[in-house]
């Protein structure tokens, strides 16, 4: 490697990783939002669950300020609909919520080793994985936090994943991601899991380098390496 893989620890003092102008100000509808981001509106996928549940969770990993988190809470409160909100984020600069609520939660963790005993109907990250480390390991976290029928949603470029033992072209890691039932978009840059899986990738993590330059997005992001066991 061109550069020296980093740990966990290491990467989230990286300037990159705690990268300030992604994700920050993005609202849930509209031109700049989730909505348009994912090609999916979290509001209406939220409020079709709320019909027939009546335990409606949604996390968001790297939730930024947590404005759309805060917008959706506000939403939801006014059609009386008591959505679980919990958005994640590495860096403490959330907004300040006006109206405390109990159906809203922003925390600051690292998602390389938080975890929850919770099940959610939707799981979002918002450009996020593009700053984490062991991104194939928060996308089998990711997967085991669903409920039987929710939806995992994440933008991933597949050119921040690396292999330290081989050549892995993009069909390959399209083909790898398919076969622990994952889709890709590739015009759009998303992952999505539909429904609980337990997923055990066959590779290894290594480290993760914050010296990969922009990805699809224009900006600065982080390489993940991993050594495939059948090397």
């Amino acid at each position: 490697m061109k550069h020296p893989l980093l740990t966990n620890s290491e990467l989230e003092w990286s300037d990159v990783a705690a990268n300030c102008r992604m994700n920050r100000e993005r609202e849930i509808t509209g031109t700049n939002s989730y909505t348009a981001d994912l090609k999916m509106n979290p509001l209406c996928f939220l409020t079709e669950r709320a019909e027939t549940s009546s335990k409606v969770r949604w996390l968001d990993l790297c939730c930024g300020t947590g404005r759309a988190l805060i917008q959706a809470d506000e939403y939801f409160r006014t059609k009386q609909q008591p959505i679980q909100i919990l958005g994640i984020d590495l860096v403490d600069q959330f907004l300040p919520v006006i109206n405390s609520t109990s159906t809203l939660k922003l925390e600051t963790a690292s998602l390389h080793d938080w975890t929850t005993s919770m099940k959610y109907d939707l799981i979002t990250c918002v450009h996020g994985l593009h700053y984490v480390g062991d991104k194939l390991k928060l996308i089998a976290d990711a997967a085991s936090w669903l409920k039987a029928d929710g939806t995992f949603i994440a933008h991933l470029d597949l050119n921040n994943l690396q292999s330290s033992t081989r050549e892995w072209s993009v069909r390959e890691k399209r083909e790898f991601l398919q076969r622990s039932h994952l889709d890709y978009n590739p015009r759009r840059h998303t992952l999505t899991c539909r429904g609980y899986q337990q997923i055990d990738f066959p590779c290894r993590y290594l480290g993760a380098s914050d010296q990969a330059g922009p990805n699809f997005t224009g900006q600065p992001a982080v390489n993940s390496v991993y050594e495939f066991r059948d090397a």
